[in-house]
């Protein structure tokens, strides 16, 4: 008995240090810590198209993923994605699965608790999208219908301002699948996302946007470095293009410049 207690002891120990990365990091010249040397692994959901999504081959594309590359390459490093589901991101980058995030995060105090943010990198906001033969047309027409979100996005409290059906998807695009199919009332999304959704013939229609956001890189907030060096690469990327540039590409707009 004493023998099994050890061995159940033991193998506690691996899955502790498994699930919370607990191998030494490389620590840099300048302060900075990175769990690969010479390596900028950045986590990415490929669930939130056009920012992130899921190519033929298992690896990922979108804005979000060139940023995160464009800011390891500014930095001198090797670019390594890393799939995450993004109710788990931010999770995943405090315990030390990702040296950060690069996935649509909106600064706000709650995560700011567990985790540091960059400058922000791109503006966005929560916006609402119904069928087009909907009457629903501002947050005050959600009270007492059901509103579609993402798990883990900050559009979850926002919706639960004006409703208490809040149903919730694995990512935006499901959510918005499930509205263009005849679910739902509503869903509550990045304007930019359901902008492209419509494109791409989701029977959606954009109504009232409901703020504007910023969102930034996230990153531990025990490698106050390694922050600078993302906050360094960021002004480098806006002040020649290259943000601007990923930008145009996928929205045909620049949505890393701060609105007006």
């Amino acid at each position: 008995m004493l023998l099994n207690k050890k061995y159940i002891l033991f193998f506690s120990l691996i899955i502790v240090c498994l699930l919370t990365a607990c191998t030494e990091k490389e620590k840099l010249a300048d302060g900075s810590e990175l769990i690969h040397k010479n390596q900028f692994v950045f986590a990415a959901s490929g669930e939130f198209k056009p920012f992130s999504y899921i190519n033929d081959d298992l690896t990922m594309s979108g804005f979000d993923i060139e940023v995160g590359e464009a800011i390891a390459k500014e930095m001198g490093l090797e670019p390594v994605q890393k799939r995450i589901k993004f109710k788990g991101i931010v999770e995943g980058v405090k315990t030390g699965r990702a040296d950060a995030a690069v996935a649509s995060h909106t600064i706000n105090p709650q995560r700011s608790k567990y985790v540091s943010f960059s400058t922000p990198y791109y503006y966005s906001g929560p916006q609402i999208f119904t069928r087009p033969d909907s009457q629903i047309k501002t947050a005050d027409d959600l009270a007492g219908k059901e509103v579609a979100v993402a798990k883990g996005s900050t559009y979850a409290d926002t919706a639960s301002k004006y409703t208490d059906k809040v149903k919730t998807y694995d990512s935006d695009i499901t959510a918005l699948q499930a509205l263009s199919s005849g679910r739902h009332d509503a869903v509550i999304t990045d304007f930019v996302t359901g902008k492209s959704a419509a494109k791409e013939g989701f029977k959606i229609k954009a109504q009232q946007l409901i703020s504007r956001s910023e969102q930034a890189i996230v990153l531990p907030q025990d490698n106050p470095k390694l922050l600078k060096r993302v906050n360094e690469a960021l002004e480098a990327l806006r002040e020649d293009g290259t943000l601007t540039e990923i930008s145009l590409k996928y929205f045909g707009e620049d949505i890393t410049k701060k609105p007006e």
